[in-house]
């Protein structure tokens, strides 16, 4: 359980400066009011609102500060937003100048993302799958990467050579795999250990 106090003119306004730091919508929190606004008479005794919003525990919440921690030693200001999805849970991290972030083809944003699902698997028994993206680097790089598939599944056909493509995460395998699961005249698989872990396209026989 995690709890703040803030005040702010209104209720209103202090109940969103709280769930703006806790990252929590209202749905996901409880809130008692502390203290009632009071005008005064002539800006005199005036009050403002005070609020206590108490937040419980959740693994997109633990994975958020995991994350919000790591940043705040690297002197990085970044908003994180979760977004759920029927496999995944993604993770937004929105800011300014955040291509070091993702590193070199995604390298960076990739090491950030297993550290967090390592670190949520060790503290969580069940827990969703966690994506990492920046400035929306996953679209982009899912487009490249169906480009590519089918610019070599083309290659396989011509020559009947099988072809592989450089080491790639997980996630990225899955969407060679995904895109060229429905062409009839190859077929793909994976080959050697982690990191190094490519994906092969061959002609079917």
């Amino acid at each position: 359980m995690k709890t703040l106090e803030k005040s702010g003119k209104t209720i209103d306004e202090a109940v969103d400066a709280a769930l703006a730091e806790l990252n929590r919508s209202r749905e996901d929190v409880s809130i008692e009011i502390v203290q009632m606004p009071a005008k005064g008479i002539f800006g005199i005794g005036s009050k403002d609102a005070v609020v206590r919003v108490s937040a419980e525990d959740s693994v997109t919440a633990y994975a958020i500060e995991f994350l919000e921690e790591m940043f705040r030693k690297f002197e990085l200001n970044v908003d994180i937003r979760a977004a759920e999805g029927e496999e995944f849970v993604t993770l937004d991290l929105i800011g300014k100048d955040l291509g070091i972030l993702i590193g070199r083809r995604g390298e960076t944003l990739d090491a950030l993302q297993y550290l967090t699902n390592l670190t949520v698997s060790r503290h969580f028994e069940k827990h969703s799958k966690y994506i990492l993206d920046v400035e929306g680097y996953r679209a982009k790089r899912e487009e490249t990467l169906e480009r590519l598939a089918k610019k070599l599944a083309e290659r396989v056909k011509e020559t009947g050579k099988n072809m592989s493509l450089e080491p790639m995460s997980p996630y990225e395998r899955r969407i060679i795999h995904t895109v060229l699961q429905s062409d009839d005249q190859v077929r793909t698989f994976s080959e050697g250990e982690e990191p190094y872990r490519k994906v092969v396209v061959a002609k079917k026989k």
